[in-house]
């Protein structure tokens, strides 16, 4: 298949991201004492209908930070944190520059049972056994010639320290590349499986750690679901063998909270995505949403304010906004 123009954009954000490895240790800043990571993304499961959770705060860049360093602070992603600061620079964004922290979140529509992964906002749920809290990770997941699948699977086998063997499929495309892949990849730093893998009945699927933690919250794997291994090594111990996984494509979540109609927006990303300004839904796609928003409310015996609305859908933030009622 021939090869699409290369985009000058791509070009910068992977020399950016060729040069991680030399500021990992300040991407590797994560508290060892997994107790004090909970708050970043645990909630009690909201009772009554509810699917509200979580806060939007601010935070304020230090230390040189890159807006993935905030991000991976906060447990989030690439395009969690870039959607919500469109404007600000992703490298270089300033030490005391106020950045908007994304997170508050619409649970999707889903039975409230095991793994969610929402492919569109590149985010993972997992709903605790005994019912009473939910997590949630932002992920990567398949790039589009290698597409993270939808349906539902089930966890069949967890698997510490895991090797990685590339399919042929895999290594193929590395030598096309240059690249000589063995067939298997021991554990250790060079593994991208990383620490732990969970294994699906999806075959040639695992949600997955990683030892390029950069690729959180993009479409960069080969399929498979990957997560900052601070989360995988919190989500490995939970989740028990024959846990349902449930892969779904929700890209405007609504949801009922206080009196009122949120609507959380995320145009799924393409390789050609690398700016808020690239992620927009279609003309048809924001009619047909719209309508579904408003003939929500309707429902209820409520007006949607359509400013709202068409702001939700013409320039999505990944935030949860109101859009009936008042402030």
């Amino acid at each position: 298949m021939p090869q699409p123009p290369f985009d000058p954009r791509r070009r910068r954000l992977l020399q950016a991201l060729g040069a991680l490895p030399a500021i990992a240790p300040a991407l590797a800043r994560s508290d060892p004492l997994e107790t004090a990571r909970t708050h970043l993304y645990r909630w009690p499961t909201p009772a009554n209908g509810d699917a509200l959770v979580g806060r939007t705060h601010v935070s304020i860049v230090r230390d040189g930070e890159t807006l993935h360093h905030v991000a991976r602070r906060f447990d989030l992603g690439y395009w969690d944190i870039l959607l919500a600061n469109p404007d600000k620079d992703f490298w270089l964004p300033g030490d005391g520059t106020p950045v908007i922290v994304p997170r508050r979140f619409i649970l999707p529509d889903t039975p409230r049972q095991g793994i969610v992964i929402n492919a569109p906002e590149l985010r993972l749920y997992y709903y605790g056994e005994d019912g009473r809290h939910v997590d949630s990770h932002p992920i990567g997941i398949g790039r589009q010639d290698w597409g993270t699948p939808l349906g539902t699977a089930r966890v069949t086998e967890k698997i510490p320290q895991p090797a990685w063997y590339p399919p042929a499929s895999i290594r193929a495309e590395a030598a096309a590349r240059g690249e000589r892949l063995p067939r298997e990849v021991p554990p250790g730093p060079d593994n991208p499986l990383g620490a732990y893998a969970l294994i699906l009945d999806l075959p040639g699927y695992l949600i997955h750690g990683t030892n390029r933690p950069a690729g959180v919250g993009m479409r960069v794997s080969h399929g498979c679901v990957r997560l900052y291994p601070e989360d995988i090594a919190a989500l490995f111990p939970q989740v028990p063998r024959g846990a349902p996984v449930h892969l779904v494509h929700q890209p405007v979540k609504t949801a009922w909270s206080q009196g009122r109609l949120w609507v959380e927006a995320h145009p799924l990303p393409t390789d050609q995505d690398y700016t808020a300004k690239d992620l927009r839904f279609s003309e048809r796609e924001r009619n047909a949403h719209a309508t579904r928003i408003s003939n929500e409310a309707l429902e209820r015996g409520h007006l949607v304010d359509r400013n709202r609305v068409a702001a939700v859908l013409e320039r999505p933030t990944g935030v949860p906004t109101p859009v009936t009622g008042y402030d």
